[in-house]
């Protein structure tokens, strides 16, 4: 039984809000203790940055040198978002019932085709043809995914379950928790990292937690490598999103 856990347990770390103005602080503490740790996150970039958050931050000139660094560690470049510029409100009727604000969800079809590629058309100017994607704030609607495929993007980092699976012509690596430190003891799913909002308490738990579980955490090729649509699976993936979607409800 143990060693039946252990072959289906593993971690993709996935890093959100990576852009020039972040906190560079926290991104160069990690990219250390990655290096130290082999571990290879996956990193969402948004192409054309415009939160006002984010911005508040200093702007790194040689973000892009940094992104090509990542890429020839064995880092995974995937796009986050266009903008991360909110502009509509899903009252709970995005795909996966996360509620607020969103900004793809309720655009038509034509207004997110054309702005997931110019995300990727700017990744494709810096060297970079990427394949998977997440939306800000996890909200999506059908025509999000539409726009995604007929654009080339094959990999949601986003989803409910235990295990990667396919639906709507489109793989999804499971995104449970908020907190970067949580993990369930069995399956496959995704972290999300939010370090610009870390102080130095933050990262230290963060890197204890990574200490603790180093052997467990897959580099996103593995982690695609574990997509399964068995019927148990099914079953797993839909009570784990009925209990999130109405424990969300309760917390909101």
């Amino acid at each position: 039984m143990k060693n039946l856990i252990n072959r289906n347990t593993g971690l993709l770390l996935r890093i959100d809000d990576v852009a020039e103005n972040m906190s560079w602080k926290y991104m160069d503490k990690c990219e250390k203790l990655f290096e130290q740790l082999k571990i290879k996150p996956l990193v969402g970039i948004i192409p054309e940055n415009k939160d006002p958050d984010l911005l508040r931050f200093p702007k790194n000139d040689n973000f892009w040198n940094r992104v090509s660094a990542w890429k020839k560690n064995g880092w995974e470049i995937s796009m986050h978002g266009f903008n991360h510029v909110y502009d509509t409100t899903t009252k709970f009727k995005d795909f996966f019932k996360y509620g607020g604000p969103s900004e793809f969800f309720g655009h038509d079809y034509n207004h997110q085709h054309k702005k997931i590629k110019l995300g990727l058309d700017k990744l494709k100017s810096e060297g970079y043809i990427v394949k998977s994607f997440f939306a800000p704030n996890h909200t999506y609607d059908l025509n999000t995914f539409l726009a995604l495929k007929n654009n080339g993007v094959e990999v949601i980092i986003d989803g409910y379950g235990l295990f990667p699976y396919f639906e709507k012509n489109l793989t999804f690596i499971p995104q449970l928790f908020y907190k970067e430190t949580l993990m369930l003891p069995f399956g496959f799913q995704s972290t999300q990292i939010h370090m610009n909002n870390w102080d130095d308490e933050n990262f230290k738990r963060f890197k204890e937690f990574l200490i603790k579980i180093k052997l467990k955490i897959l580099c996103y090729n593995e982690m695609v490598s574990t997509k399964s649509d068995s019927k148990v699976k099914k079953i797993l993936r839909e009570l784990s999103k009925f209990a999130l979607i109405n424990l969300r409800k309760l917390t909101n």
